[in-house]
């Protein structure tokens, strides 16, 4: 809407956008569940980072929440716990001084890890 993108700059703007296209219906349904209201905020400098700060796990989890997908489909994609996915997700929020599932997957399409 208007008044969300009056209220972002044109970075946060562009990356609430690349996630939201790149957003399955379950991803988006997911994250309207989520309860975060506040507009993405622009990544912190630590989001610049190369991807080799998180390890190889980390990254297929950045992917397939990039992709949309929920915790309990990524933990059947990866043979893993919802737990552990979760545990994945709080570090790469950590390590890349982000703070929303929506800012993991504009990272990730400004890395290149999207196909």
């Amino acid at each position: 809407s208007r008044s969300v993108r009056q209220a972002l700059d044109e970075a946060s703007w562009e990356a609430a956008l690349v996630e939201g296209r790149a957003m399955t219906p379950e991803g988006a349904i997911e994250f309207a569940l989520s309860g975060e209201d506040e507009p993405t905020r622009a990544p912190t400098p630590h989001a610049s980072r190369p991807p080799a700060s998180l390890t190889g796990r980390e990254r297929e989890v950045a992917v397939l929440v990039a992709r949309g997908l929920t915790n309990r489909r990524i933990s059947t994609d990866l043979a893993i716990s919802e737990r552990t996915v979760d545990a994945h997700l709080r570090k790469i929020l950590k390590k890349l001084g982000l703070h929303s599932r929506t800012q993991v997957a504009a990272w990730a399409a400004k890395q290149g890890l999207l196909p």
